[in-house]
């Protein structure tokens, strides 16, 4: 049996989340969602699996034409990431649930206006569509004023940014809201979950371990966050990210349910030795954001490619999107992220260039070789 939670109960439609309530397991669809059919194809697969939410992105006018489609074609219960344009909020909410925002994402637009304006204007927005609000931090696209303040305190900042987000919406009165902490390692994922729980224990929380990657890898990091974190009495949903092809997208939901199953029944799974040791490679769930379908393809041959150098402590990004892909990289040694016709290759926080999607595979090996030499000598 799973411990009692302290957090409130709050309503996404008719799914209740928090408290009492069920740990609802949720996914996002992979296809940009403009394609309307491939992207209500992939509501129908979640929702298949047992997805009790589906979030989609838009990130523009033409994305909310189309999510107004898609909710036309489905039940599903559905949410919305807005991505960097916060003001799309207003047009999208009719066709939606929830809404999802990330606060390292709130500078991009009118900058002439406060955070608390902007936080204040998606509340008015929720309440006035009796909509659900998830407040996404995310260690790969914190919002720099808060960064700013604590340097190298990563988990902190995190913490803060979320609960300062919570504060803004507690004062406006607008309690229907939950809280994601997420990062690629799981050990920051749970350390920041412990530590906010702490802080806000009556907060529904959304787990997940962003970039986990692809299986089995990507399902060892997000069930070692799991087990430590559900056991706890925390988290309230979850969304388990992995790096899949669009026709497998309800295993995100499969992977999510057997790990509660197994949870509850005391089946615990033991760390691998040397897990966090050696070669990690760190690659987003395929999402609406991926401009280039053969970004799932080749964070596959990036993994075939690099196994050589599974012995060395290096971390390789692969990410598919210009959205979170130039930060998300910026703490790997190597990191890649995609456009539509291009694949950026950085060196740490450096742009190496950008090389086609036949080219790259060989520039990385060539700049990993480099790596590997350098700490040898």
């Amino acid at each position: 049996m799973l411990p009692a939670r302290r957090t409130r109960t709050i309503r996404v439609a008719d799914l209740e989340i928090g408290g009492a309530a069920p740990i609802a397991v949720q996914s996002m669809a992979a296809t940009r969602t403009r394609d309307i059919e491939a992207t209500v194809r992939q509501v129908q697969l979640i929702t298949a699996a047992g997805g009790d939410l589906v979030r989609v992105a838009v990130d523009s006018k033409a994305d909310v034409e189309a999510l107004a489609e898609v909710r036309r074609r489905t039940g599903a219960r559905l949410s919305v990431d807005l991505q960097e344009n916060y003001r799309l909020a207003e047009l999208v909410a009719p066709h939606v649930d929830k809404i999802r925002y990330n606060p390292g994402h709130l500078h991009h637009h009118e900058k002439d206006k406060s955070v608390a304006q902007k936080v204040a204007y998606l509340a008015g927005i929720a309440k006035q569509h009796d909509l659900a609000i998830r407040v996404g931090v995310n260690a790969g696209s914190l919002d720099p004023a808060v960064a700013a303040r604590f340097g190298d305190d990563h988990v902190e900042a995190l913490i803060t940014s979320a609960a300062e987000h919570c504060a803004l919406l507690d004062d406006l009165g607008f309690t229907n809201y939950v809280v994601s902490i997420k990062d690629s390692d799981p050990r920051l994922v749970i350390d920041a979950n412990v530590r906010f729980a702490e802080r806000r224990p009556d907060v529904p929380i959304h787990l997940g371990v962003t970039e986990a990657g692809m299986p089995p890898d990507g399902v060892i990091k997000t069930r070692i966050a799991f087990e430590q974190l559900v056991t706890k009495g925390i988290g309230d949903t979850l969304r388990v990210s992995l790096t899949v092809p669009f026709d497998d997208k309800g295993t995100e939901i499969t992977v999510g349910r057997q790990i509660l199953a197994d949870i509850e029944a005391g089946r615990f799974r033991s760390v691998p030795e040397g897990f966090f040791e050696g070669l990690n490679i760190i690659a987003c769930p395929s999402c609406s954001r991926v401009e280039n379908e053969r970004f799932i393809e080749l964070a596959e041959q990036v993994k075939e490619m690099t196994a050589y150098a599974k012995e060395h402590d290096v971390t390789i990004a692969v990410m598919g999107c210009r959205v979170n892909g130039p930060g998300e990289t910026d703490d790997a040694d190597l990191g890649l992220w995609c456009g539509p016709t291009v694949v950026n290759l950085k060196r740490g926080e450096d742009e190496v260039g950008a090389f086609s999607y036949d080219e790259i595979l060989g520039r990385l090996k060539s700049e990993l070789d480099g790596l590997i030499g350098m700490r040898a000598g």
